[in-house]
């Protein structure tokens, strides 16, 4: 696995451990579908540097994972991409301090490779002939890309609502949809698998991400560690590598 310089992550495992904690060797992250490769990378770097720690990723749409948190399933780290989901985790009272905004992202238009659609921005979405996707509305991509067609003035003829931002990614990349509204690190993230078209920025929308410690968390010493790690230089580094803009 990959290293980074993690010393003061580490530090701070070593410094806060109870031994005596069976949940001690594991740290729970539910983070957002569009944190995926950013996160596997922060996984394996954060291992790397603490080897008797195993990180285990829960990835999902924000919506579905607030659910799974409030329904009470076991979580250390909540990584959302959207500040409302966040802020029901805080009026539950299931989180452990102040989230905090560890990167941001924009929207851009995913369409297959050579877009054969010939989409050129969001008043295509419009065109009935095409097959257009969005996340669903409940999902923080679904959401955003709905607050940018009304900045545009656009209403799209929408053929399907995936629930996450990789489900709509993949669909596109397949070819079963002319275009679809995700973020411009998923673009990014498929190495030109899907080809990007850009959104004007007076329709675009920024998306801000808050990570933090739960409540209840099994493992909250780990937890910390975890996110001290996401704040930390190298975790920023890890983060403007994968598109992510940083706050």
């Amino acid at each position: 696995m990959t290293t980074v310089g993690l010393v003061g992550a580490a530090l701070l495992l070593t410094a806060c451990g109870n031994a005596g904690n069976s949940t001690d060797n594991e740290i729970l992250v539910s983070a957002a579908s569009s944190l995926t490769e950013a996160f596997t990378e922060m996984e394996t770097a954060f291992e790397s540097a603490n080897p008797e720690i195993d990180v285990v990723l829960n990835i999902g749409g924000s919506a579905a994972l607030r659910e799974q948190i409030l329904a009470g399933a076991p979580a250390d780290v909540f990584a959302s991409a959207n500040t409302s989901n966040m802020e029901l985790v805080v009026d539950a009272g299931d989180v452990d301090g102040e989230p905090v905004i560890f990167a941001r992202n924009r929207l851009e238009i995913a369409v297959p490779a050579g877009n054969p659609g010939g989409v050129t921005g969001l008043a295509d979405f419009a065109r009935d002939e095409l097959l257009i996707g969005l996340c669903a509305e409940s999902v923080p991509c679904g959401a955003y890309g709905r607050r940018a067609l009304q900045n545009a003035d656009v209403i799209p003829a929408v053929d399907t609502e995936e629930p996450n931002v990789r489900a709509l990614l993949t669909k596109i990349e397949v070819g079963e949809l002319d275009a679809g509204i995700v973020y411009e690190t998923d673009v990014a993230s498929t190495d030109g698998g899907v080809d990007g078209v850009e959104i004007a920025d007076d329709d675009n929308v920024h998306a801000d991400y808050p990570i933090v410690v739960l409540a209840e968390a099994p493992n909250a010493d780990g937890a910390a560690g975890f996110v001290a790690f996401v704040l930390s230089d190298d975790g920023r580094a890890i983060l403007a590598a994968h598109g992510f803009v940083l706050p």
